[in-house]
Order: C-alpha cells, then sequence, then structure tokens
C-alpha cells in the first residue's frame, strides 16, 4: 500500500508560482512511476506531468510545457511540481499518483492516489 500526501497549494495571481510537492510512504519509491493530473469542478481528471522511476525522462500535457517542471528526489520520496507563469485556467485541485514500474500519462494506468491539493489562481 501506498499513501500519497500533496503539499503546498494555495492562492496565487497570475503570472506567479507555486511548487506542490507528494511525499509517499513507501520503502520502493524508486520503484514507481509519479505523474501529476488535475481536475476542474465538474470535470474528469486530467494528465499534467509524469516522471520516470529515476527521473531522467519527463513528459507533459501541451497546457504544461514550458511552464511547469516535475520532479523527483528518490532519497526523499517526493515528488514536485513546479509551476511558472500561472493563469487563472489553472485553478484547480492537483493530485499526484503512483504507478508501479510504469511511467504513463493515462489515469488508468496509475495505482495509488492523493487526496488532492487546491491551486487557485486570480486574474
Amino acid at each position: 500500500q501506498v499513501q500519497l500526501v500533496e503539499s503546498g497549494g494555495g492562492s496565487v495571481q497570475a503570472g506567479g508560482s507555486l511548487r506542490v510537492s507528494c511525499a509517499a510512504s513507501v520503502r520502493t519509491f524508486s520503484s514507481y512511476g509519479m505523474g501529476w493530473f488535475r481536475q476542474y469542478p465538474g470535470k474528469e481528471r486530467e494528465f499534467v506531468a509524469a516522471i520516470n522511476l529515476s527521473g531522467t525522462k519527463t513528459y507533459y500535457a501541451d497546457s504544461a510545457k514550458g511552464r511547469f517542471t516535475i520532479s523527483r528526489d528518490n532519497a526523499k520520496n517526493t515528488v514536485y511540481l513546479q509551476m511558472n507563469s500561472l493563469k487563472p485556467e489553472d485553478t484547480a485541485v492537483y493530485y499526484c499518483a503512483a504507478s508501479l514500474y510504469r511511467t504513463a500519462t493515462t489515469i488508468g494506468a496509475y495505482d495509488y492516489w492523493g487526496q488532492g491539493t487546491q491551486v487557485t489562481v486570480s486574474s
């Protein structure tokens, strides 16, 4: 069982930055590909970014490319999402997810999910 706990969400003005973190309670964190997703009210969860087991490959949704950076620290069992140049349309609940031995961009590939953290960007 893997528990994921997100933190670092909050409110920021458009053009600002936030970093959200996700701490995993598992001994074999490096066995999991990690991803970030977001969800708007009444909408399905959507892919934002993913990182492979070793942290050497990253993948982004078009909406995140050039503005967001996913990274991980396997020694700290933590994955990060640095969000720059934030826009009001980035307002959503952000979820981290873990996929055993896989790196994926689809919701169904992930085995464990955090509880989510709210990010609000005001214009």
